[in-house]
């Protein structure tokens, strides 16, 4: 049987007289056979006793014999490589750092200790073994003093070895020194520390630096004492402070795995000293033979000792075995300080020899020649072992010690969550949870805490949820609907304004889901909350939205649009005015005319919807003809939306953000539906063209006064006198702080100036309504105002629109003076005519007369349409046979119809007798019979030269030829 503790440890044991530490079976202890021998240890331990020391290191385990030669062994623990490192001696001590190997031995003929320093990467080429780079004696006086422990930093930066004399001696700069000169003797001068009156030095350590401190220490422990040293930095070479008046046998110290402090054993605890002084103490009563450190935890070595012992370890051991040797009974424990439990605790029936830590495992040489490795068992393994336990505390803390990764964390804090749920521990239960945040479903939690009675723990959930900037809209809607249900405004205050001036500084991101918290605010009522949130964070759609539809508080909207620049208000007003006019109309109307009479430029922007282009170019001839579409006084989102297209949400409603804030801010929906931008050609220019500038149009504006005509009267009078300097009685002048030359679309100003100007004109001609019982609006000031627009040459109205508003209003005084202004004379004429033929105006006939004078002359056309008119009816024909006569010596001296004609248009009705045109007939009879004498004389003429021509063919070409002549 080997020597392997047949009892391991358990998990209530105690170690002598010490507190009854946590023990968990985190090791298990395997043999180490020789790869060529299953059954018995690997074959380089089997001369134990031959073996001076052993030492791990960066290139495989170092074993040093009696006979001077070291061997270098592989993970089978067979020899790689092996030389003499002492002739004719004994290696006592062996450390290596970077593949350079220090040596501390004795060689026959030389009485003095022997340093020598090995280059394990690099080999003699004619041999094959390590390079040999230092070579010298530790001669210090007359009287040669052991060397009973060396230290060498991580960086082969300084060597420190001690005596047995209480002497320390410090090589600095070691480093440099092998890299600058090949000479086997060549080494720093060392530095001597007495300073331990004569004690033994029993441990060294050096104290790698860090960020903080990187300057080099050293530590020194004596049988009675534990010493520091300044290797390096400001107070370097001084004497060594005292950390301890408690110091430890040899072997029984050694540094910790972060190179930082010094661990003590003595047989009542074990103390952690660091350069301040004492720090950590771990009540572990015990013998304790040596102390070696292992990554994060101490193994601890309990010399031989008897069953009498307090340990139940070595009694149940000593019962049952029956080849127990009380001498030989010696016990391994590897403690871990942080989480203060004991990982390993087991017996050996032989000394333990070595303890060596390599390839990150734990090897136990004993006297006898076996090896044991002690292997860790996997992270799963202990966590598992832990969660039977209920021992979830310390799971966390030992993943914090094992360094595991934050979603391994994470997972510990889960499963600890749904132990404390099932013992209904609800609140701890819920801080585990929220440590799993970023790496569970939130869903996973949710579900357990909707419950009504767990609703506050899910409010903490959904809070930290939202701080760490995890939160979706769904998390958002969730918490706020939480915060509601359970009426707390101190929370939803805190959630709101708190949460949101904690990122005050970083714009980019926010606490929640803006657009969803600003959404459920509203419908749940709480419209402060609300409203706050639209404000500070420029969501100018959504405020007005929240005070206008939802609070009523339209004072308060529109005292924030004045605050608004010109585009995001006229956006907004398009949207809003007409429920702004209906609760403050004066106050609307001024902001409307500010508005669309502001001087500041507005950049047209290409993006600029088709609709919107569309309407401003193509106006409808009667704009309050459509405002009758809409009457429904009720506030909605999409007022106006029948009448004219509004701009569509841009930049300047909402505020400027990057790609992390877009999500929040930017409502997704009405950017999704808008299509892509086609590219704009370009057009390359000699000159640099500056923008245009975009003039607000009042057209958007005209449905919203649909039940304020007074208002709309005013706007519409107020922009064309502030913008264009026109108004109805043709003094005025447009707004001084227009007149800034800007390259405005002239083409889309003229629109607007045209439909301003069509629309008060319908506006003078049909108000006041027959139901208006104010006292501004007076019809014969409005259609005298009307008289004046279709009278002015300068005021842009549309002929066409007026002459059709005329019409179907029946202003006579309008039709005529547009009929005058647009050259349809002759629709005047019969205009007159008809209210003859109805007898509604007295002297209509004569004022068809006297047009005909006035236009007639220019236009010819009209004397036989007022020929046919006055001898229609014997009554016209008595009143005006002095004009019948007139017109018909005109038409005959202009020749405008001929006699004949004239005849059938007289003779069409038995009215005109032939009395009346009997003198006009005569004379043209006369005219007619002067003609027909003229024709026969012609005509006699005509014959006498036929005769004539027939008569010359007869004669002689010379007479014809002297005829010819005598005619030319």
């Amino acid at each position: 049987m080997s020597s392997l503790a047949a009892a391991t440890a358990s998990a209530t044991a105690g170690a002598g007289s010490a507190p009854a530490w946590r023990h968990y079976p985190f090791f298990d202890l395997v043999p180490v056979k020789d790869v060529h021998d299953l059954s018995s240890a690997p074959d380089i331990f089997k001369a134990t006793p031959e073996l001076s020391t052993i030492a791990s290191s960066s290139v495989g385990t170092l074993v040093a014999d009696t006979h001077g030669s070291v061997h270098i062994l592989n993970r089978d623990f067979e020899s790689i490589t092996s030389w003499v490192a002492h002739v004719g001696g004994r290696v006592t001590q062996m450390v290596e750092r970077k593949g350079v190997l220090v040596t501390l031995g004795e060689e026959d003929a030389i009485r003095s200790p022997l340093l020598k320093i090995w280059d394990l990467v690099n080999r003699d080429k004619k041999t094959g073994t390590p390079m040999l780079l230092r070579s010298v004696k530790l001669s210090l006086g007359n009287r040669p003093h052991p060397v009973s422990t060396v230290a060498l930093s991580a960086s082969l930066a300084h060597l420190a070895i001690g005596l047995g004399d209480g002497t320390v001696i410090i090589y600095r700069h070691l480093d440099q020194t092998l890299t600058s000169s090949n000479s086997l003797t060549s080494l720093p001068k060392p530095r001597m520390i007495n300073d331990s009156a004569n004690d033994p030095i029993t441990g060294l350590g050096f104290k790698e630096p860090t960020e903080d401190n990187p300057n080099y220490s050293l530590f020194v422990t004596t049988i009675n004492r534990v010493l520091s040293y300044q290797v390096t930095g400001k107070g370097s070479g001084s004497s060594p402070s005292v950390v301890d008046e408690i110091g430890c046998g040899l072997g029984c110290a050694t540094m910790d795995w972060k190179a930082q402090n010094i661990t003590v054993a003595r047989d009542e605890a074990i103390y952690v000293c660091s350069t301040e002084g004492r720090g950590a103490c771990y009540a572990y009563e015990d013998h304790k033979s040596s102390i070696h450190s292992h990554l994060n935890y101490l193994v601890i070595v309990s010399p031989p000792f008897i069953a009498t012992s307090a340990s139940m370890i070595i009694r149940n051991f000593a019962v049952k075995n029956t080849n127990y040797n009380d001498s030989d009974t010696t016990k391994v424990t590897i403690f871990e300080p942080e989480n203060k439990y004991v990982a390993f605790s087991g017996t050996f029936t032989h000394d333990v020899r070595e303890i060596i830590s390599q390839w990150g495992q734990i090897y136990i040489l004993t006297s006898d020649g076996n090896l044991s490795c002690l292997q860790e068992k996997s992270m799963a393994t202990k966590l598992d072992h832990l969660y039977r336990k209920s021992l979830y505390g310390l799971a966390l803390n030992l993943a914090k010690t094992q360094q595991l990764d934050e979603s391994s964390v994470a997972d510990i804090h889960r499963q600890y969550g749904d132990h404390l749920y099932q013992k209904s521990e609800y609140d701890n239960a819920m801080q585990q949870f929220i440590q799993t945040i970023g790496f569970l479903q939130p869903s996973y939690v949710i579900r357990k805490f909707l419950d009504a009675q767990r609703i506050h723990n899910l409010v903490t959930y959904l809070q930290e949820l939202h701080s760490l900037g995890l939160a979706n809209s769904d998390h958002t809607t969730l918490l706020l609907n939480t915060y509601t249900k359970l009426k707390d405004v101190t929370r939803l205050d805190s959630f709101i304004k708190t949460e949101s001036k904690r990122n005050a500084e970083d714009d980019d991101e926010l606490p929640f889901d803006l657009v969803t918290a600003i959404r459920v605010c509203r419908q749940a009522g709480y419209f402060e909350h609300a409203s706050y949130l639209a404000k500070k964070y420029e969501r100018h759609e959504d405020y007005l939205r929240i005070q206008i539809e939802d609070a009523g508080n339209y004072r308060d909207a529109l005292q924030y649009l004045r605050k608004l620049g010109p585009d995001a208000a006229e956006n907004n007003l398009a949207r809003y005015g007409r429920a702004m006019l209906e609760n403050l109309p004066e106050e609307t109307t001024k902001l409307l005319i500010d508005l669309c009479t502001n001087s500041e430029p507005f950049t047209l922007e290409s993006d600029v919807p088709t609709s919107a282009v569309a309407t401003r170019q193509n106006p409808a001839p009667s704009y309050l003809s459509y405002l009758a579409l809409n009457r429904n006084p009720t506030v909605t989102s999409t007022v106006a939306s029948d009448i004219v297209s509004l701009p569509v949400s841009s930049i300047a409603t909402v505020r400027p953000d990057t790609h992390s804030r877009h999500e929040s801010i930017v409502d997704p929906p009405q950017i999704a539906n808008l299509p892509p931008p086609e590219p704009t050609p370009t057009i390359p220019s000699q000159s640099t063209t500056p923008p245009l500038v975009k003039r607000l149009s009042p057209r958007i504006y005209f449905a919203h006064f649909v039940d304020n005509m007074e208002q709309f009267l005013i706007f519409l009078e107020t922009v064309a006198l502030r913008r264009w300097g026109q108004s109805v009685d043709g003094h005025g002048s447009p707004n001084s702080s227009l007149a800034v030359e800007f390259p405005f679309d002239e083409e889309a100003d003229r629109l607007d100036q045209v439909a301003v100007w069509n629309t008060l004109l319908e506006l003078y001609l049909t108000l006041p309504f027959k139901d208006y019982k104010g006292t501004i609006l007076v019809e014969a000031t409005l259609r005298n105002k009307a008289m004046a627009v279709l009278k002015s040459i300068e005021l842009p109205y549309d002929p066409m629109h007026a002459l059709i508003l005329c019409s179907s209003h029946r202003y006579t005084e309008g039709l005529v003076l547009l009929w005058e202004k647009m050259g349809m004379y002759e629709d005047v004429l019969r205009y007159w005519m008809d209210q003859d033929r109805a007898g509604s105006i007295p002297g209509a006939s004569t004022q068809v007369v006297n047009h005909l004078n006035r236009y007639g002359p220019k236009n010819p056309h009209l004397y036989p349409l007022v020929l046919i008119f006055l001898t229609s009816t014997p009554r016209l024909l008595d009143r005006h046979r002095e004009d019948v006569k007139c017109v018909l010596e005109h038409i005959d001296d202009e020749g405008i119809l001929p006699p004949l004609r004239v005849v059938q248009v007289l003779s069409r009705n038995e009215v005109a007798s032939v009395g009346l045109v009997k003198e006009w007939l005569m004379a043209r009879i006369r005219d007619s019979q002067v003609e027909i004498q003229n024709v026969s004389w012609l005509q006699t003429c005509l014959a006498c030269l036929l005769n004539y021509d027939c008569f010359l063919r007869t004669r002689s070409s010379s007479t014809h030829i002297i005829w010819k002549q005598l005619q030319s």
